[in-house]
């Protein structure tokens, strides 16, 4: 048998104080005997291998408070079983639990052939015809099952006749102290965010849809037509055609700070509101040649589809050219910080310019 296996069983049964130190060997009672420094299959949390001197004097110390046993560890020379071994280790090598995490099951069955074949090895002081070594045995199987019947020996069942199934497939996937409850519970939570943020998507799409065909109907025609590509009209009220002559009736307005040095003003507030893509003013000044638009049209578009128009919105930096019905279609502010901002409004105070806009 291998230290460990050898350690657990006499503790198991109590015969702890049969286990001696005779100079560098452990003996347990007669029937075994390994050197202290060797290695044994439990590993510790930092990856290590404990040897069998410092799991016998942790075995026989383990009532001892953590202190008293560092200190007792030092006085003796022994390697120390760490604090957060203690506990698991000790329930192994008591039989509370059948097996361990920390085991290497690898060297666990070398170590016991190494020591089933030192058994089977010759001992002058006894009968040799009494100790067959298992190279005879498989020796004399092939020669007795095989030779006679003329059958080729299958090495493969050979080999696996003697293996032992540490793990099976279901056994691996049901890990020890790990939890994946809460990993399906945040993917649940995440996928309905999404189905509830598609369908605001969707009721907010028809509702601009609704909203532009009743503009639509009200004798708006359009908002192109004699501007550049990227959607700019330096006159707007030129290019609108209205049955009612109301300027922009039914068209939601939003309000950029007129002051050129603001992050956001007429020049990149279109590629910042369609695309989400800022601009500095200076490169959208340069491109535009200077030309300063009155008003611009910004297209809200679907973020799956960008390329279907759901509704449109005017976008101003003059407040002083609304007129009265105007100010009923502001729908956003961008904030400049100063109060100029705010001068030619007809509000009193930012508090009710705050109120009247539907968003800010």
């Amino acid at each position: 048998m291998d230290p460990l296996s050898v350690l657990k069983d006499f503790t198991i049964r109590g015969d702890v104080d049969k286990i001696e130190r005779v100079g560098a060997n452990y003996r347990f009672g007669s029937e075994y005997s390994f050197p202290c420094a060797t290695e044994t299959a439990y590993r510790s949390k930092s990856g290590s291998l404990y040897t069998l001197e410092a799991l016998v004097h942790y075995v026989k110390n383990q009532h001892l408070k953590h202190g008293e046993y560092m200190q007792s560890t030092v006085k003796n020379s022994v390697p120390a079983v760490t604090l957060p071994d203690r506990k698991p280790l000790l329930d192994y090598l008591t039989g509370r639990v059948a097996s361990s995490d920390s085991i290497d099951y690898l060297l666990l069955q070398q170590q016991n052939a190494q020591s089933q074949k030192q058994n089977e090895e010759y001992r002058p002081d006894q009968d040799n015809s009494a100790f067959v070594s298992r190279e005879n045995a498989i020796e004399d199987m092939e020669v007795e099952d095989f030779g006679k019947s003329g059958e080729d020996v299958d090495y493969i069942m050979l080999i696996r006749s003697n293996e032992r199934p540490l793990k099976s497939r279901d056994a691996i996937l049901q890990c020890k102290n790990r939890d994946f409850y809460s990993v399906l519970v945040n993917s649940t939570k995440r996928e309905e965010e999404r189905q509830r943020i598609e369908s605001y998507q969707r009721k907010d799409g028809l509702v601009a849809k609704s909203r532009l065909m009743g503009a639509e109907e009200r004798g708006i025609v359009g908002f192109s037509g004699g501007g550049d590509d990227n959607g700019y009209d330096a006159n707007p009220k030129s290019k609108l055609h209205f049955k009612a002559g109301k300027i922009g009736e039914g068209v939601p307005i939003i309000l950029v700070p007129s002051a050129f040095q603001t992050l956001i003003t007429i020049y990149n507030v279109k590629e910042f509101l369609e695309d989400g893509v800022y601009i500095p003013n200076e490169v959208k000044a340069k491109q535009m040649k200077g030309l300063k638009p009155d008003c611009i049209t910004v297209q809200k578009k679907f973020s799956r589809d960008r390329e279907r128009v759901v509704t449109a919105y005017e976008v101003r930096d003059k407040p002083s050219a609304l007129k009265p019905d105007d100010w009923d279609r502001v729908v956003a502010v961008f904030v400049l910080g100063k109060d100029w901002q705010f001068k030619d409004w007809p509000f009193k105070d930012h508090v009710e310019i705050f109120n009247k806009s539907k968003e800010i």
